[in-house]
């Protein structure tokens, strides 16, 4: 045994030993733990939970704790995340072998005690219940006074002692632990790296914790809203074929959504469309597995609206309204439509993972109607979904790119539902495959079943062509004119991303025509096939798979184009890119369908084709994020229009989402879009950065979850501010752009102007808004 080894051994006896005699000591002190489940709150407590303590926990602790990257996976969303506590197994975890055990809140264990069997351990005191008890033994008492005590040095920038870099490793201290990780972390409290809570903050978490941590069970929902959710049930519980398919359906794509009733009259209520095994009127007797589609283990599934007890994040939330007019589209797409079913698909996972399989029976245009009705929440699913933490799948797409969609086409709705239910087996999915590593070699197949597919889909559009209209604009959903969802942009964060109604920014560099086929895969590649606990083998093939998707998209919008402009606009998109990937683009011009359908007037014929479709979908384009809608000044708007335009060093120092407050007005949001010479890899993206070809976009509003930065200022500042930023060369000039106007994580005023900002989101957006998240807050 060599010495070093014999030294870490001793180390861990040390600890360990430690541990065992802190826990021994917290025993004879306080007595032994046990699980605490919900306590209710005692008339002589005057501290309430949801009116006292979940706006502080809201706007103090869950801007870091409200995802699955939160440390420890201590959510602090609901009170049930407080009592399940914290966890030291990291659930993005990218080298992982064999799938991770389940622990998602609310689905994968039922009670306190369960989520201790499954390995997580107390924040709160589970101990004798006495104000001393509740405050020496628990961790999130110990923590808050642990930042009382240390406050944040008085610097600009922190030391190097405070990692804030995601793949940190993460200190997750029990009761028992926690006097050796204060003498070594002593500056490490909470919140951690941000200043500390205000006295009166501090008071009400502290009152709370000492009186034992008590929460009220939510009051009854009102008779008009309980009435409402029946209606719902009733209507995804039918006891047809076709309800029962049709509910199956809606329900693998709506399980994400937060969804809320039409006219409630008073704070809205958010609900999760889950599975049950009991019908409506009955106790919920949830259904968890780990895929939406995987076997229930029941002979019938009910659906029921689950009411989520969570605070809103921006995150993950994603708000889809539930209104009487809604409910009669559906049943004219799914009930009313013309199609019998005369046995229900199985749940095997090459059936139910395939949704061209399992749905081949509902008509494609129901299906598509039912997406596009919705087409920025359909998006937004694989945007905010299951994912917080997604440089591996979301290195996929661009920083930034404008995303149209196809037009259904009614003429020859039953002809294309028949080819798709053909083609089934050429558009089967990563997640057919499960979990194992060994899939990622199946890269060959796939691509040579996507060729299969594109060759097929020419002939049948070559077939088909006088009737679909497709040698026009016509082929471009225009929302029917009211529809705001035909016209989206997407924003890369590095890790994370935005998708946005209108068409936001100065023309981009690529842009997406999404048809069905390819809106279908998007969702059961990377929400409801996609596993967050999964191996790196099956998050690798899903990115990969969703290359082809990408391509498909980009060269639905590139045959818009005159030959040579597709050819060189691929050949731009794609520098350096892999010999396989090469040469599945190649095989894309094999399969050209049709000549430009434009006769362009420009040597610009990209430029043009992007003037004329923001002239067909005028109509419905959504302005809420371009900032002449700020009520900012003409000069202001003018100014800030410069930001637009800058690009190379100075768009690269800029981080990736900056907001900017500008007071006695709003908040606007610049974002920083880096450039690359191709996406078509996972692996060493920074050898394929393009500095010289980075970019900003200005945005009214907020844009994004995680801001890096806060800058504040008069309107009367902006043009300075914006000659600062086109000026920035070095970090040098960046810091003092900082000092100018930035907030720094480590400034007093840090608490008061998020306040602000999030009062004025939540304004501003009282439905889409939510509380962000600082974890990829700026130490600069």
């Amino acid at each position: 045994m060599t010495y070093r080894l014999r030294s870490a051994l001793l180390g861990l006896t040390l600890i360990a030993g430690c541990a065992t005699v802190a826990r021994s000591a917290l025993d004879e002190r306080f007595g032994t733990p046990q699980p605490k489940e919900n306590v209710a709150a005692p008339a002589t407590v005057p501290i309430e939970y949801d009116r006292d303590v979940r706006p502080v926990l809201n706007n103090r602790c869950l801007v870091c704790h409200g995802c699955y990257d939160a440390p420890c996976q201590l959510k602090l969303d609901s009170y049930e995340g407080v009592l399940r506590g914290a966890s030291a197994t990291q659930i993005y975890h990218v080298e992982r072998l064999t799938p991770s055990p389940l622990t998602r809140l609310f689905e994968d264990a039922q009670t306190t005690a369960d989520w201790r069997a499954a390995g997580f351990y107390p924040v709160l005191n589970e101990r004798q219940d006495s104000p001393d008890a509740n405050l020496q033994a628990g961790v999130m008492a110990r923590m808050l006074q642990l930042k009382q005590e240390h406050p944040l040095p008085a610097v600009k920038v922190l030391p190097a002692t405070f990692d804030f870099s995601l793949s940190r490793s993460q200190q997750c201290p029990r009761i028992e632990d926690f006097d050796a990780f204060a003498a070594k972390y002593p500056q490490w409290g909470m919140p951690f790296g941000l200043p500390g809570l205000s006295p009166r903050e501090h008071r009400t978490l502290t009152d709370w914790l000492a009186a034992g941590a008590p929460a009220a069970k939510p009051a009854e929902l009102p008779e008009s809203t309980a009435q409402e959710v029946a209606r719902w049930e009733t209507f995804f519980n039918g006891d047809g074929l076709k309800h029962r398919l049709a509910a199956r359906y809606l329900y693998e794509h709506l399980f994400l959504a937060h969804l809320y009733l039409q006219d409630q009259g008073h704070q809205t209520v958010y609900f999760k469309l889950v599975r049950s095994r009991t019908p409506p009127g009955q106790p919920l007797s949830l259904i968890s597995t780990r895929r939406p589609y995987d076997d229930p283990g029941v002979a019938r599934v009910y659906y029921r609206l689950w009411r989520d007890p969570t605070s809103t994040i921006a995150k993950t939330h994603m708000p889809y309204q539930l209104t009487s007019a809604r409910r009669d589209h559906w049943r004219q797409w799914f009930i009313d439509a013309d199609y019998g079913v005369a046995a229900l698909p199985g749940y095997d996972t090459p059936t139910a993972s395939n949704p061209f399989r399992a749905f081949q029976l509902i008509p494609y245009q129901s299906r598509y109607a039912f997406l596009l009705d919705e087409a920025q929440f359909t998006i937004m699913n694989f945007i905010k979904g299951p994912v917080c933490r997604g440089n591996v799948a979301l290195d996929v797409i661009q920083d930034r790119f404008w995303v149209f969609f196809a037009t259904p086409q009614s003429a020859v709705s039953k002809e294309f539902s028949g080819f798709l239910a053909d083609h089934t087996g050429e558009l089967r999915l990563p997640a057919e495959a499960e979990s194992g590593l060994w899939s990622i070699v199946h890269w060959r197949a796939y691509a040579k079943a996507q060729n299969a597919y594109l060759s097929a889909k020419g002939d049948f559009i070559r077939n088909n062509i006088a009737t679909i209209d497709g040698a026009s604009l016509n082929m471009y959903w225009d929302g029917g004119g009211t529809n705001r969802n035909a016209a989206l942009t997407v924003f890369r964060h590095f890790d994370s991303a935005t998708v946005v109604q209108g068409l936001v920014g100065e023309r981009p560099q690529t842009a997406w025509l999404i048809d069905y086929p390819i809106l279908e895969r998007i969702h059961y590649l990377l929400v409801a096939g996609f596993d967050v606990y999964g191996t790196a083998g099956h998050q690798a093939m899903t990115r990969m798979y969703m290359d082809f998707l990408r391509m498909e998209s980009e060269m639905n919008f590139l045959t818009y184009l005159p030959q040579p402009q597709r050819i060189a606009e691929v050949d731009q998109w794609y520098r350096g890119a892999q010999k396989d990937v090469q040469e599945y683009l190649d095989a894309y011009f094999e399969h050209e369908v049709l000549p430009a359908p434009i006769a362009y007037r420009t040597t610009e014929p990209k430029q043009e084709l992007f003037g004329l479709l923001q002239q067909r979908l005028q109509p419905v384009l959504n302005h809420r994020y371009d900032p002449d809608q700020s009520g900012l000044s003409r000069n202001s708007i003018s100014e800030l229009a410069k930001i637009d335009r800058v690009r190379g060093v100075a768009a690269s120092i800029m981080p990736q989402a900056a907001v900017v407050k500008i007071r006695d007005r709003g908040l606007l949001t610049v974002l920083s879009n880096s450039a690359y010479t191709n996406i078509s890899s996972m692996f060493d993206e920074a050898s394929r950065r393009l500095v010289a070809e980075d970019s900003l976009t200005v945005a009214n509003g907020i844009v994004g979850a995680y801001p890096n930065v806060f800058f504040q200022m008069q309107e009367g500042d902006i043009a300075e501010f914006v000659g600062l930023v086109s000026a920035l060369r070095t970090e040098a000039d960046y810091s003092r752009l900082l000092d100018r106007f930035a907030m720094r994580r480590t400034d007093p005023g840090f608490w008061q102007l998020s306040d602000t900002v999030l009062a004025d989101y939540a304004r501003d957006e009282p439905l889409t808004s939510g509380i962000l998240d600082y974890s990829r807050y700026d130490n600069r």
